[in-house]
C-alpha cells in the first residue's frame, strides 16, 4: 500500500493558511490526486472548516484542542476521509497558536505510523502584519512578550519560512521580512509567497515534494509560557441564522461584522490577532476576515448575493478577557441585524481562554 503524503502547514493567526491550503489541495487535485483536508480549532464551529468544504473540498475537523493534544482524533479523522476516498494527500491545518508540533506530531507520525505516512517538510507561514512587529521586538506589536513566544517558537521549528501576503507589501519591506527571518532563525530556508495570487507556490510545491531528514527541531520549549500565552487570547466562535423580511447585500453585512468587532475592540484597547466571518445560504457563501487592528476588513470570498436569510458563523481570536469578547461580538452583530431590520434566530457561542496544552505524545529527541 502506497504512503498517504501527510503535509501539515502552521502559522500564526490570521498568516494565511487556509487560503494556502485551499491553493494547495487545487495544485495537488490538478495532478490527479485525491486529497483530503484535516482542519483544527480550540471549539466548534470553524470558520475554515465550512470554507473549505463550500470550494468542494473533503474535510474533517478537530475540535476542542490542537493537534499534539488530540492526536489520535486527528488520526480517526484521517481514517474517516480514507473510508470516503481513499486520498494520496492529506493537508492539516493546526490551530493558529499552536507550536511544538514536530515533537507532538510529526516525530509520533513518522515513528509509529511511518508506514502509513510519508510526512512532508514542516512550512511554516510568517504573518507579514505582526511578525515584522515582533521580529523587530517593537513594543508595539499587539500581543506581551508570551503571546510573541509563541510565534517565534513556531518559526525555529519550522523546515522552511513561507513569508507570505507578498502581494499586499513592497519590495523593501518583504526585503526586512526575509532578512529579519534569516538572522534570527539561520539555516531556515525562506520562501516569498502569495497564497491568495499563486506567486512563488511552484517553490512551496519543490519543498514539500522534497523527502529527507525533515521534522527533526525538538524545541527547547517553556511550556508555562506558551500556556500563558495562549489564554492571553479570548476565543469565540459563535453561530446564527439571520433572517429579513427585505433581501440584504450579504458580503455587507460580513463587512459590517468585522468592521464593528474591530473598531469595539480598538476601542477597549485589545489587539485583533484574527476575526473571520461566513455566510451561507442554499449554495452561496461569503467571507470577510480581519488579521490585525490596524487593518481593514477584507472580503476574502466573496458571493456577490442578496439573500433574505444567512447562516452567519463568527470566529474571532482578540487579546482580551473572552467574557466582553461576547459581550462585544453579540452587540455588534444584533446592531448589524437591526440595522437590516432582520432578527436572528438559533444562536450558539462559545467563548473562552484556550487550556494548557497537554500533548498526547511529546519526543524529547528526533527518532526518525
Amino acid at each position: 500500500m502506497t504512503a498517504i503524503r501527510f503535509i501539515m502547514l502552521g502559522g500564526f493567526l490570521g498568516a494565511g493558511k487556509t487560503t494556502a491550503m485551499a491553493r494547495l489541495a487545487r495544485h495537488f487535485m490538478n495532478q490527479g490526486k485525491r486529497v483530503g483536508i484535516v482542519t483544527n480549532d480550540q471549539a466548534q464551529d470553524l470558520v475554515d472548516t465550512f470554507t473549505l468544504r463550500e470550494q468542494g473540498f473533503p474535510v474533517e475537523e478537530v475540535a476542542g484542542a490542537c493537534f499534539c493534544c488530540k492526536f489520535d482524533d486527528l488520526l480517526n479523522k484521517v481514517s474517516t476521509l480514507e473510508s470516503q476516498q481513499t486520498p494520496d494527500v492529506i493537508l492539516a491545518e493546526p490551530v493558529g497558536s499552536c507550536t511544538d508540533l514536530i515533537a507532538t506530531v510529526v516525530q509520533p507520525l513518522k515513528d509509529l505510523y511511518g508506514k502509513r505516512f510519508s510526512v512532508a517538510p514542516y512550512a511554516v507561514l510568517f504573518k507579514p502584519s505582526h511578525g515584522l512587529k515582533i521580529l523587530r521586538n517593537d513594543a508595539r506589536s499587539g500581543f506581551s512578550p508570551k503571546a510573541a513566544y509563541i510565534f517565534r517558537k513556531q518559526l525555529e521549528e519550522a523546515d522552511a519560512v513561507l513569508v507570505n501576503r507578498i502581494d499586499e507589501l513592497d519590495a523593501e519591506q518583504i526585503d526586512e521580512m526575509a532578512q529579519l527571518v534569516g538572522a534570527q532563525f539561520p539555516g531556515v530556508p525562506v520562501l516569498r509567497v502569495s497564497a491568495k495570487t499563486g506567486a512563488g507556490f511552484d517553490a512551496v510545491h519543490a519543498l514539500l515534494d522534497q523527502q529527507g531528514a525533515f521534522g527533526r527541531k525538538i524545541l527547547d520549549i517553556d511550556y508555562d509560557v506558551y500556556a500563558e500565552g495562549e489564554a492571553e487570547l479570548g476565543w469565540l466562535n459563535s453561530s446564527l441564522r439571520v433572517t429579513a423580511t427585505t433581501a440584504f447585500d450579504l458580503d455587507r453585512l460580513l463587512l459590517d461584522v468585522i468592521a464593528g468587532i474591530k473598531q469595539a475592540a480598538r476601542a477597549a484597547g485589545a489587539e485583533a490577532a484574527h476575526v473571520k466571518a461566513i455566510g451561507l445560504w442554499e449554495g452561496f457563501f461569503g467571507v470577510a476576515n480581519l488579521v490585525n487592528s490596524e487593518g481593514e476588513p477584507v472580503l476574502s470570498l466573496p458571493s456577490r448575493c442578496q439573500v433574505k436569510e444567512t447562516d452567519l458563523i463568527v470566529n474571532a481570536r482578540v487579546a482580551m478577557d473572552p467574557v466582553p469578547l461576547q459581550a462585544i461580538v453579540e452587540k455588534v452583530v444584533r446592531d448589524v441585524c437591526t440595522a437590516r431590520k432582520a432578527c436572528t434566530s438559533d444562536a450558539k457561542t462559545q467563548s473562552f481562554r484556550p487550556g494548557r496544552p497537554t500533548p498526547t505524545h511529546r519526543y524529547a529527541s528526533a527518532s526518525v
